[in-house]
């Protein structure tokens, strides 16, 4: 069983277990909005590396469950806002929630999804004992609070300082730690070992594997941005060029570029989203293309996936040889071996 398989064996009891936190009650115009991304689902990535490390350092998957979609949960309130604050146009292959229902709604939708959150994790101590639920419950609070201070950066580039030229990759390495590496990849795994009561040393252990895998991850995505289709990715293709991110894929492209090119990156980024024209991004699409900007990413991520796989080697003796080493193993390489 490789990880992709793992994951659809618990999707199904994951869903219905948030389900039974959203439940379709009066109103239910109202309710449908709350479950709107819930119902549409997505790649369960995150809840399905917490139930692996939970299952591969001995816990029992009744007892990851409700962690595990309060993992995904967070998930789906975390994007109604994310899409909200980018003025993303698609999510899930779907329209926006807030392009279908307005901003108001798809935050308030939003806030009713981060308590239903909150309110699984205290379930979970009431049923596990409180010494348990508070060492699940910090790390979650851990993890949320950093993914709050990568958004706040993410934000402050994109909102604030707008130009590719006032940007590093420092810069750029820091919101993805945060944002990706830490609340996609090695936060839910140390949740699913702290469920099964390991030490230290093993969340440690996994952010040292995580850490490298979730920047690698997040490297591709940039270049899916701009290479994959919109069916396959979910997402509209040259968002991140919309909404003005700070890439990899730009960092790189704008290193080589000219003084007149740059000026030109510099003034595109300034402008609102809907203020960019489709001339303008043809224009940004170019000078990626031109300068191999997706291509040098792509060895960025390379290089990170080896990382990867050199402190998975590292720590090997600190993951139980069973039935889901292997499958861990399989899924710290599918973040970074991707195509979609």
């Amino acid at each position: 069983m490789d990880f992709r398989e793992y994951v659809e064996s618990h999707r199904e009891e994951i869903h219905s277990t948030i389900m039974e936190y959203l439940p379709l009650k009066e109103p239910k115009d109202y309710a449908r909005i709350v479950r709107e991304y819930s119902e549409r689902q997505g790649k369960y990535v995150r809840p399905g590396l917490l139930m692996l490390c939970g299952e591969m350092f001995g816990a029992k998957p009744k007892d990851l469950l409700l962690p595990a979609a309060a993992m995904q949960l967070s998930e789906d309130w975390i994007l109604m806002h994310d899409d909200v604050e980018d003025d993303s146009e698609l999510r899930r292959g779907k329209p926006a929630l807030h392009k279908l229902y307005g901003m108001e709604h798809a935050i308030n939708a939003g806030d009713a999804v981060h308590i239903s959150m909150w309110r699984m994790l205290i379930d979970y101590s009431r049923k596990n004992g409180m010494a348990k639920g508070s060492r699940v419950f910090d790390k979650f609070y851990e993890i949320l609070y950093r993914t709050t201070e990568g958004q706040y950066l993410d934000i402050k580039f994109t909102r604030d300082i707008r130009q590719i030229g006032k940007a590093n990759e420092k810069m750029y390495y820091d919101i993805v730690n945060k944002k990706t590496s830490c609340y996609s990849v090695y936060g839910p795994m140390q949740i699913g070992a702290t469920v099964a009561g390991c030490s230290e040393k093993v969340t440690g252990a996994l952010e040292e594997v995580g850490g490298s895998a979730g920047t690698a991850f997040q490297i591709i995505d940039d270049v899916l941005d701009l290479t994959a289709t919109e069916k396959a990715f979910g997402k509209r293709r040259y968002g991140d060029l919309y909404e003005g991110k700070l890439t990899l894929v730009m960092l790189e492209t704008y290193k080589r570029a000219t003084r007149a090119e740059r000026i030109k990156v510099d003034r595109i980024y300034k402008e609102e989203r809907n203020e960019k024209t489709k001339a303008d991004i043809d224009f940004l699409a170019y000078l990626v293309d031109k300068y191999s900007g997706a291509h040098f990413a792509s060895l960025a991520a390379l290089k990170y996936g080896e990382k990867a796989q050199v402190a998975l080697k590292k720590n090997m003796n600190l993951f139980p040889d069973n039935e889901y080493r292997d499958v861990f193993i399989s899924a710290v390489t599918a973040l970074f071996v991707r195509k979609k």
